[in-house]
This record gives C-alpha cells, sequence and structure tokens, in this order.
C-alpha cells in the first residue's frame, strides 16, 4: 500500500489517496481509509504515474547512439532514477548501415523490456534545419531506404521523424503510417502547403514543436502553425525553458490542449551527468550549466533535461495545472504509444508505474512495475518504512 499521499487520478486530485499494488500492478486506488495491509505512508506527498518519454538520445553519460550496452543500461537508469518509467531510444541522423547497427543495439533492451522502442530521428532531415545533425549524414527517403530500416528494427521502431517537403517525404509518411510507424514531422523547413499533405499522408506527432522548423509568421505560418492547428497532430514540446520560452509553451499547451500536448526531454548523453564535451551523433557538444551546445556554431544540441524536471517547469513555470501536467508527461504519451492500457496512468488493472514527487515535485522514491528502483543518490527509503523525514532529500537536478 502506498497511502498518505495527494494522489492524481485520471479526473482528480484524491487527497489522503492511496494505492493498493500487488503482482507489479496497480490493485484498487481509493481515499480516506485504506485497507489494513503493509503501508508506506507518502506523509503528503504527490503521487503521480511513471513519466513516459517519447523523445531521448540518452543520459548519465550514456549514448543511445554508442552501441556500448553499459552505456545504453547507463542512460535507461539515469532516466529512472528521475521516474522515467516507459521510454523510446532516440537515435540521431547516421549513415544507413551505422544506423543499422545502432538499430541493432537497442533491439536488445527492447527485448528486454528496458525501452518501449525505437525512435529515428533523421536521416530523413532538412540541412536547412538539421541542430545538432550532421548535414553529411543527410538523405531524402526512398522506399528501398525506408524498408531497409523498418527491416533492421524488426518491428521495434515506433517513430521515425523526417521533413516531408524533401523528395519521395509524403511518399515515406504514407509507407510508415500503413507499417504502423509514427511518422513525426521535425527538423523541416517546409511550408503549410507541404505539411498539410503530410498530415493527410499520415503523419500524427510534431517533433519538438518549435525547435528545429521554419518559424511562424503571421503571413505564412508554416509548419507550426499547420502542426499546432491540426487535430490529428501531437505536439511535443521540451519544456526546460530553453528550448522554448514559458509564455510560448503555455501557449502552445493551451491550444493543443491535453489530448494533443506531450512533453520530451530530448536529453542528450550530459543529462545527469557533469557538464564537459560530448559527443551527440557525429558532432561535439559543449554542455555549460546544464545547457548543451553544438560547439561549432553554439546552436542548441538537445537538452539535459529529465522528465521530472520537465514536470515541475510545465506546472510551476508554465502554469499548467496538476491534471494537465501528468497528462502531458504519462497519459497521452502512453495513447501515442498504443500502452494505455498498460501504463500511463493511475488507475486499477495497470502495471504500477509509480513516482512519488516531494514537496518541491522532485522523485522522492519511484516504482516501477511493482519494483522500487534503486538510487544510491535518492533519499534511502525502505518499502516499509514511512517516507517521511526522506522527502526533503530528493534528487537534485538541474532544470535548466
Amino acid at each position: 500500500m502506498i497511502v498518505g499521499g495527494r494522489v492524481v487520478a485520471p479526473d482528480r486530485v484524491l487527497d489522503d489517496g492511496w494505492l493498493a499494488i500487488a503482482g507489479g500492478k496497480i490493485v484498487q486506488v481509493g481515499t480516506g481509509t485504506p485497507p489494513d495491509i503493509d503501508r508506506v505512508d507518502v506523509d503528503g506527498c504527490l503521487v503521480v504515474p511513471g513519466f513516459i518519454d517519447t523523445h531521448c538520445h540518452g543520459g548519465g553519460g550514456g549514448s543511445f547512439s554508442s552501441g556500448n550496452p553499459e552505456e545504453l543500461f547507463r542512460a535507461v537508469r539515469a532516466h529512472r532514477r528521475h521516474g522515467t518509467t516507459t521510454m523510446l531510444g532516440s537515435l540521431v541522423s547516421d549513415p544507413i548501415p551505422v544506423l543499422r547497427d545502432q538499430i541493432a543495439a537497442l533491439r536488445e533492451l527492447v527485448q528486454e523490456g528496458e525501452l518501449a522502442g525505437i525512435h529515428l530521428e533523421g536521416p530523413f532531415i532538412s540541412k536547412a534545419r538539421c541542430g545538432a545533425h550532421d548535414p553529411a549524414t543527410l538523405i531524402e527517403p526512398d522506399t528501398a531506404t525506408v524498408n531497409a530500416l523498418l527491416g533492421a528494427g524488426r518491428g521495434d521502431i515506433r517513430m521515425v521523424t523526417l521533413a516531408p517537403e524533401l523528395h519521395g517525404g509524403i511518399k515515406a509518411v504514407r509507407q510508415l503510417a500503413e507499417s504502423g510507424v509514427i511518422a513525426a514531422i521535425g527538423h523541416t523547413d517546409g511550408v503549410e502547403d507541404q505539411i498539410i499533405p503530410a498530415i493527410d499522408a499520415g503523419a500524427s506527432v510534431a517533433t519538438h514543436l518549435f525547435n528545429a522548423m521554419r518559424p511562424l509568421h503571421h503571413r505564412e505560418p508554416g509548419p507550426i502553425g499547420a502542426l499546432l492547428d491540426d487535430e490529428r497532430i501531437t505536439v511535443e514540446l521540451i519544456c526546460d525553458l530553453v528550448h522554448v520560452h514559458p509564455t510560448v509553451l503555455r501557449l502552445a499547451a493551451h491550444h493543443a490542449g491535453k489530448g494533443r500536448t506531450v512533453l520530451i526531454t530530448d536529453a542528450m548523453s550530459a543529462t545527469d551527468a557533469a557538464d564537459g564535451s560530448y559527443i551527440l551523433g557525429r558532432l561535439e557538444v559543449d554542455v555549460r550549466d546544464g545547457v548543451a551546445t553544438l560547439a561549432g556554431n553554439g546552436s542548441l544540441a538537445g537538452s539535459t533535461l529529465t522528465m521530472d524536471a520537465a514536470f515541475r517547469n510545465l506546472v510551476r513555470g508554465a502554469g499548467i495545472d496538476l491534471l494537465d501536467a501528468v497528462r502531458a508527461t504519462s497519459g497521452r504519451p502512453a495513447e501515442l504509444l498504443g500502452i494505455a492500457d498498460r501504463t500511463g496512468s493511475l488507475r486499477a488493472g495497470l502495471a504500477a508505474d509509480v513516482v512519488v514527487l516531494d514537496r518541491d515535485l522532485r522523485p522522492a522514491k519511484v516504482l516501477r512495475q511493482g519494483e522500487w528502483v534503486k538510487d544510491e543518490a535518492a533519499a534511502t527509503l525502505s518499502a516499509t518504512a514511512p517516507l517521511s523525514g526522506a522527502v526533503e532529500g530528493g534528487v537534485s537536478v538541474s532544470d535548466g
């Protein structure tokens, strides 16, 4: 039993709420006097579903592009400590043979249940909006190449980001959608008339809206206007308050609403690690005060964000209410990935993926599939001891 907390249920916040957990699943959610069984008293903390990150490149010093098993697990563990219980492993643009090897390495984590799937961010993106992707690796999509990548994934590739204005772009969107893969529009210099046909062809996600795409203009709405205004599109937002200003975050989240807003980290290997020099794909990145930029030109190069910090920023920095913030960090991502029948909210029958947030909205304890996530850096807590007195020692992260 997790008792004594403010439990964020799908439709309301339960003061003095509780969860009954058995066999790795939530078996009952209630309020008031709980059944008299083994209890963990969270002493007024906020209890939310485990976070779901659909766009993440690494963390803890480990990169999902490395192919190194130890690095891959290190990245997963770094984000899990911060409450991310479900995530995709994202790859930046690389030559096709390299990508196939990277996909093969990530597939092992998918098969072991450590990742929910793979996200390819490129190589079918615009050179004009490539951001931290090496322009030399970018290509236009064709049926054979798309099939080769999907074949390497053997069903584990869940999302592909591409620029639909490229030659073959619309056809690739249709190919992905018909293959059951989420086609995401991003790193695009397209105008509205090039974006809408891609949505009609089956594109359903905007990759980190605003970032690495043609800006919104009052006479040419471009990709931002088209994607934000179309009810068929789920919009990703990097909520580190660096990539997108709080006012713009609030405007986008209010317009897209709780049914279409998803927070992501776009985190790279420096996340939950020290400042310094890192590699993202093939490019050198400098990280200073938690902000990652390309060594060559100072462009933003992913983030060092964690999902708990994104949640805090959305609530406190952008002023979004708790229910909508939980939807953006858990509920809607689960629906997007087609796993809402297994995780993403606190209700009976779903996996016991739970984050206990202290009064500063920092993780005091993380539960994944009914098992406490061990973390020497976080507050020490026994599964049979009360949380009171431990919550002030929650994980410390950079909100930048």
